[in-house]
């Protein structure tokens, strides 16, 4: 389960760097500026998750004792 966890944690944080960078792309072109809030606000979701996911995973493991 640990494992399972642990590889899901990875996959969210990625997917945080690519709407984070996504985002910024975005806000650099100077285009639609809700496109890039909305992807912010996607990325804040993705950032809880991620969190939610690393804690799950370090109370699983016993924090690494």
């Amino acid at each position: 389960m640990s494992s399972f966890t642990t590889v899901l944690a990875l996959i969210v944080m990625g997917l945080v760097a690519l709407v984070l960078v996504r985002g910024l792309f975005n806000m650099m072109k100077g285009t639609d500026a809700n496109k890039s809030n909305k992807l912010m606000q996607l990325r804040l979701m993705l950032q809880a998750v991620a969190i939610v996911l690393i804690m799950l995973t370090l109370w699983i493991t016993g924090g690494g004792r």
